[in-house]
């Protein structure tokens, strides 16, 4: 009891924090305990109600100094939230797809979209998807219509501007090419106790997705 006095008197915004994450709108912070990227109040604070770095409408977990853009044309799995972490660059505009429980470091940049070379005014779409289970390294930059199969690790720095849709593999230089192959057999694949895109649970999402998304 004197222990989580203490805790409320150095941390005063607790008193009220931790009432309001009780209530069944903010099940998501309470349902993600086993994720590899858990939300608490205060991410969901920055970025929804405060709107630090302009990101409210993505419905996942972005980083008040990453960048989303065209969000409703992004379809994230569960727990694979690009820009959570600080410094990315995320452009939706020609679509993009990330799989289940696929990381994205630091300063990643993914774009669907690219200038005409002849004429700046236009962009050209191209949809970009990430596999299950792929790990983004730090500064990769993921181009237009990229497609990564389950399981590509991608090296930090790299970048992408072909398609390597076997997956398994390890990707890595400028411009990316394959460095080794991934033993199939020792690629585990996990899924968490309780599944959510983001903020939304997986058996709410397909309807938000069919509502709001244009993917």
């Amino acid at each position: 009891m004197i222990s989580k006095l203490r805790f409320y008197l150095k941390n005063p915004f607790r008193l009220i924090t931790v009432p309001l994450t009780r209530l069944p709108y903010f099940s998501f912070i309470r349902a993600t305990d086993d994720y590899q990227n858990r939300i608490n109040f205060d991410f969901w604070f920055k970025q929804k109600v405060l709107n630090l770095g302009g990101n409210r409408k993505a419905y996942w977990p972005v980083h008040w100094t990453s960048q989303v853009y065209d969000a409703d044309k992004i379809l994230v799995g569960v727990d694979a939230y690009p820009g959570i972490m600080k410094g990315c660059y995320i452009q939706g505009k020609g679509g993009i797809e990330i799989g289940d429980y696929t990381q994205i470091a630091p300063n990643v940049v993914i774009v669907s979209a690219n200038h005409n070379v002849y004429d700046s005014r236009e962009h050209i779409s191209e949809r970009v998807q990430i596999g299950k289970y792929c790990w983004i390294g730090a500064g990769a930059k993921i181009m237009p219509g990229v497609k990564l199969g389950d399981w590509t690790i991608v090296g930090a720095g790299a970048v992408v501007t072909k398609s390597f849709e076997e997956g398994f593999c390890i990707i890595g230089g400028v411009p990316a090419t394959k460095i080794k192959d991934l033993d199939v057999s020792r690629c585990i694949p996990f899924q968490n106790k309780k599944l959510y895109h983001g903020y939304i649970k997986a058996e709410k999402f397909e309807k938000y997705k069919n509502k709001y998304l244009k993917t």
